[in-house]
């Protein structure tokens, strides 16, 4: 009988190991599953190699770097697997992919710049040609984890180009944000394989500086010098220092930091759904389960507040849940989206070759196979545990999970990814940093269609999308949580802004249920306001509710998002609408139970004055407080 099984139900095309569901009950997920996982991406993708091995073209449509940039992501992503899967068993290299490595940096190091057949384009400056500088990281860290069996084995004179080559990374300029660690990786490699100076000093010195400016608390860092937070916090921000720090064994910084992703992941560990879903927020999010890096970072250094179990539940349910839901073709390659394609989730840098930063992924090979990562049993998700709510006061966030489906729910306000030397024009709106909530179990709808749980402020049939997001504060208690915000409503045409217009948004939750509170200051005559809940599809197993209790039309209208989200070909959208300078109070639900909601069985009383709203809730008779100049909330 054979020890492995295809899974042709699930759609994977390559070979799996049985499912052992006494250690994993919960994924039946081994260590095994992870490394035959690899090694059926790595396979897949190199059957679209060029003869020498320095460029990997993947089918698919160009990304605005050009076909030979992809093909040069298509090597170092894919080689970020392959070393994270050699290194990790100490060497083993059974499909020889280390040796297909060497050969493809050879050639592509030969005559750099070539528009020939293997030669890899020149690092630049990020607004020249700068995607060629994050994949350095990538091919850097690859052969940092397997220098003793990959990089001492080439000739000297390979040796020589390659640095060469990656010092172009040392000698440009990097886009504004994350991409700064590119370079401390680049250089953190030369140094551990005898080749640093002062020019690699230099670049990890500017990287681990502006960490400290970009760190703002709860273990979350800006992406730059905004306000954006998103997964990049895991597979970038926290990887790249954390990583290099345990690789060289440097105690000053794995005390820097190590806590700080412990702190992390106590709140990042509730943004997975009870079926292994990340949340859908933010940009690159065809990287998939990259998302869960950081858990398995975590566990491998011991920077974790997660036991063993729970990591391994997290980091396998997350890799389950795409594999099972089409993200690969039929041939094996990762696709440009969330579950299969999804046109909608990309942005412009994105090639066939991107989704393989879901290679960092495999980052949790490197605990070895005794590590009580693998040999400890599966413990439940956060999620599975009980319903939980979080603030994030730093990065303006609000976590909301609900155990009997599920379900986590983030409330955004305060990650805009908006410069703080960028004007704010409704042509930059990005959906997946704008709206005021995203979940696991549903996306944002496409730009061109009506956008989901958004406040829009009409004037003259033009409508307001919110750019720049600014924090107004954030709190828990044992059942409950909230957090504000507020921002200039930027206008889709005409003029950009409206002077003296403002809103104001206060999210308040409670199990499954969220209070949606919004201020519309300075708003002309005739203004329309509009409010939309969760969008959802006809066929998935979650609803989405919203009712106006105050100011609003009582009950919302349907309207169809044609594009759908990354979880459904099509969408319904529900709309509330109101008119004029007003505080307008609302009750949402995205939820997997069945029950119809009834708004007075869960709020029996509204009370509003000009500068605040009182609720009571119907269950214990709780009353919840908000006001605004200046802004509190309380429960009682």
């Amino acid at each position: 009988m054979s020890s492995t099984t295809r899974n042709s139900s699930s759609g994977i095309p390559f070979e799996l190991p049985p499912e052992d569901r006494e250690s994993s009950p919960h994924t039946g997920y081994t260590r095994a599953h992870w490394e035959a996982v690899a090694d059926g991406l790595l396979a897949a993708a190199w059957r679209w190699s060029t003869p020498g091995g320095a460029l990997l073209d993947l089918p698919g449509v160009p990304s605005r770097s050009g076909v030979r940039s992809d093909g040069l992501e298509g090597y170092a992503r894919t080689f970020l697997a392959a070393a994270f899967r050699v290194a990790g068993a100490d060497g083993d290299d059974p499909h020889g992919w280390l040796d297909r490595y060497a050969q493809g940096l050879a050639a592509g190091t030969a005559t750099p710049g070539r528009a020939d057949t293997e030669s890899w384009p020149l690092i630049l400056d990020h607004d020249v040609q700068g995607q060629p500088m994050v994949e350095s990281a990538s091919v850097a860290l690859g052969l940092r984890l397997t220098a003793p069996w990959l990089w001492k084995r080439l000739d000297s004179a390979v040796q020589d180009r390659a640095e060469e080559w990656l010092r172009g990374s040392l000698r440009h300029t990097p886009a504004p944000n994350n991409w700064y660690l590119f370079p401390y990786t680049v250089a953190g490699f030369l140094e551990s394989v005898g080749r640093g100076d002062t020019e690699t000093a230099r670049a990890r010195e500017r990287a681990l500086d502006l960490m400290e400016t970009w760190y703002r608390g709860d273990g979350w860092y800006a992406d730059g010098d905004g306000r954006a937070f998103d997964h990049y916090n895991g597979w970038a921000l926290h990887l790249y220092p954390v990583l290099d720090a345990y690789l060289g064994e440097d105690r000053e910084l794995s005390a820097r930091y190590g806590p700080r992703l412990r702190e992390h992941l106590a709140g990042f560990a509730l943004m997975f759904g009870g079926d292994g879903a990340p949340i859908h927020f933010g940009r690159s999010l065809s990287y998939r389960f990259a998302a869960s890096a950081a858990v398995g970072l975590g566990a491998l250094t011991g920077d974790t507040p997660l036991t063993p179990g729970t990591s391994r539940r997290l980091i396998s349910g997350s890799l389950r849940h795409f594999l099972d839901r089409g993200a690969l073709t039929e041939d094996g390659l990762l696709t440009l989206g969330w579950h299969g394609p999804h046109q909608a989730t990309l942005q412009t840098y994105s090639g066939p070759a991107s989704p393989y930063w879901a290679s960092k992924a495999f980052v949790s090979l490197l605990a070895p196979a005794d590590a009580p990562l693998w040999t400890d049993r599966e413990e439940q998700a956060p999620v599975e545990e009980n319903d939980r709510v979080l603030s994030l006061p730093a990065p303006g966030l609000l976590v909301q999970s609900t155990r009997a489906d599920g379900i986590v729910r983030l409330h955004n306000h305060g990650s805009d990814h908006v410069r703080p030397h960028e004007g704010e024009t409704a042509a930059e709106n990005d959906p997946h940093y704008g709206r005021q909530a995203y979940s696991t179990h549903s996306g944002p709808t496409a730009p061109a269609n009506i956008a989901d749980n958004h406040l829009s402020v009409e004037i003259a049939g033009r409508g307001s999308v919110r750019r720049r997001i600014h924090p107004l504060g954030a709190g828990h208690g044992d059942d409950w949580g909230w957090a504000a915000s507020w921002h200039r409503p930027v206008f889709t045409a005409g003029p950009p802004m409206v002077p003296g217009l403002r809103v104001e948004s206060v999210t308040v939750v409670r199990g499954r249920h969220e209070l949606r509170v919004h201020r519309v200051i300075g708003a002309p005559a005739g203004t329309r306001v509009t409010h939309t809940g969760w969008a959802t599809g006809p066929e998935e197993p979650v609803t989405s509710t919203l009712h106006g209790l105050y100011g609003w039309t009582p009950e919302a209208e349907d309207t169809r998002a044609p594009q759908g989200t990354a979880y459904t070909r099509w969408a319904v959208v529900p709309r509330l609408t109101g008119e004029g300078a007003s505080l307008y109070v609302a009750l949402a639900t995205l939820t997997a139970d069945p029950t119809p909601l009834v708004p007075e069985q869960v709020i029996s009383e509204v009370e509003v004055t000009d500068t605040t709203v009182e609720v009571t809730w119907a269950e214990h008779g709780v009353r919840t407080r908000i006001t605004f100049d200046p802004m509190a909330v309380r429960q009682n």
